[in-house]
């Protein structure tokens, strides 16, 4: 398959093809899509986070989310989208595209991406690129000043979240190697999750941590949350086959399937080392088990799907319980252990279990010559440059958001008693 017809099929509306027809069933699935998404994280992750935190900062929780997913939007359409599926010149476009698009210049509202207007495409990609930035929120909250992290989502929307998303999806250099990711296991995930874990890191461990008991404030507002996730990420995988097709209808049911597989892995885990499944254990296995298939999810048959799942869950176990304990770091509501690692998990996966079939949309080693060690290969390549690019972009983002706000963590007495009264003014009911 040429190269150029592995990018339209991909649906980049830098190559919008003459033979481009609008198509209204690919259109009213792709709107849906971008619904779900939506979803997912102003109410679904919104939710699941605040569900675990401690009733002084519950409200700041959501809002962290609520207004880190509003600002990466805007971010998308000022820079992050030109960035991200724009065209550079020379090799610069192998790590980054360029910035012809920003604030959407050049792109009407007739223009198509494939079979659906260009403005949906980014439109959806724009709720990708703020899910990945409420991700990482989950490892900070209860000690990072709002602004510092207003201006932090901003900037690292444009300038780690869009190159990771050109180099693997638009046209950079691992899309060209042939890297699988269907749905963003390592563009979201893995770059959402190790990011908080950085961002836990250079802030520092809350007060009293590990020693003081942070019981969450409802089980009941995280397993809700969780229920969300799952049902806005049927727009986040089977939206990602970019139409109405046979495509999305594998996703969709690869979802569905290591998603259950991975919530009752975690309970049977829970049964056996502690006698006890736990509701919070079962909401945490539904989200490993979604991130895990994410890279897979239009790549794997039935056995692949359970595969990931199974392992998913076995994995973000592993990060949560025993990984953070071992090491010691406050990823405050673990979107390393759950993100990060299963996302790894899923992408590395992919390469192992992916089906050869001529009829999937995508053409790396093992679909052009049978290579299944080449692809693997591929995969781990596309793991090491995402987890590089994250770390050292993070940080410098990090120093850059401190720097323009004072220092990024709150003092003391706003800690002590809680980011809900002290910086938003509110405080939430105890039912």
């Amino acid at each position: 398959m040429k190269k150029w017809l592995r990018l339209a099929l991909l649906l980049l509306p830098t190559l919008a093809l003459a033979e481009d027809k609008l198509d209204t069933g690919d259109t009213a699935w792709m709107m849906m899509s971008t619904a779900l998404v939506l979803l997912m994280t102003p109410a679904g992750l919104a939710l699941f986070y605040s569900g675990m935190t401690r009733s002084k900062n519950v409200l700041n929780t959501y809002a962290m989310v609520f207004v880190g997913f509003s600002v990466a939007i805007l971010a998308w359409v000022v820079a992050g989208y030109s960035m991200a599926f724009g065209t550079a010149t020379g090799s610069l476009n192998s790590v980054i595209g360029g910035l012809s698009n920003m604030f959407l210049d050049g792109i009407k509202w007739t223009d198509l991406s494939g079979t659906y207007p260009t403005y949906v495409f980014v439109a959806f990609q724009a709720t990708f690129a703020a899910i990945t930035v409420a991700i990482a929120s989950g490892s900070v909250i209860e000690r990072m000043k709002f602004s510092t992290w207003i201006i932090f989502a901003a900037i690292w929307t444009v300038v780690v979240y869009a190159p990771i998303a050109h180099m693997v999806w638009g046209g950079g250099f691992l899309f060209d190697a042939g890297t699988l990711d269907f749905a963003g296991g390592t563009v979201v995930h893995m770059n959402g999750g190790l990011a908080g874990l950085v961002l836990a890191v250079l802030l520092g461990k809350r007060k009293g941590y590990p020693k003081t008991a942070m019981k969450p404030m409802s089980v009941m507002l995280t397993a809700l949350g969780a229920a969300l996730l799952w049902f806005g990420w049927y727009g986040f995988n089977a939206g990602s086959a970019f139409g109405a097709n046979a495509i999305a209808g594998l996703a969709l049911f690869t979802t569905t399937l290591a998603t259950a597989a991975a919530a009752m892995t975690w309970i049977a885990i829970e049964w056996l080392i502690f006698k006890k499944a736990t509701l919070l254990g079962a909401a945490s296995g539904v989200v490993a088990g979604l991130v895990a298939i994410t890279p897979a999810a239009g790549f794997v048959d039935v056995t692949g799907a359970l595969i990931v799942g199974i392992f998913g869950s076995v994995i973000g176990f592993f990060g949560v319980a025993v990984l953070k304990k071992k090491l010691g770091y406050d990823d405050a509501l673990d979107a390393f252990g759950i993100h990060f690692l299963a996302g790894l998990w899923g992408a590395l996966a992919t390469g192992f279990l992916a089906i050869n079939d001529k009829d999937l949309l995508w053409d790396g080693p093992l679909k052009a010559s049978g290579d299944r060690i080449g692809q693997v290969m591929v995969q781990l390549e596309s793991i090491v440059v995402v987890g590089l690019f994250t770390l050292v972009g993070t940080v410098i983002v990090f120093y850059i958001a401190s720097a323009l706000t004072g220092g990024a963590r709150v003092d003391e007495e706003t800690e002590q008693v809680g980011l809900d009264e002290t910086i938003h003014g509110e405080k939430v009911m105890n039912i």
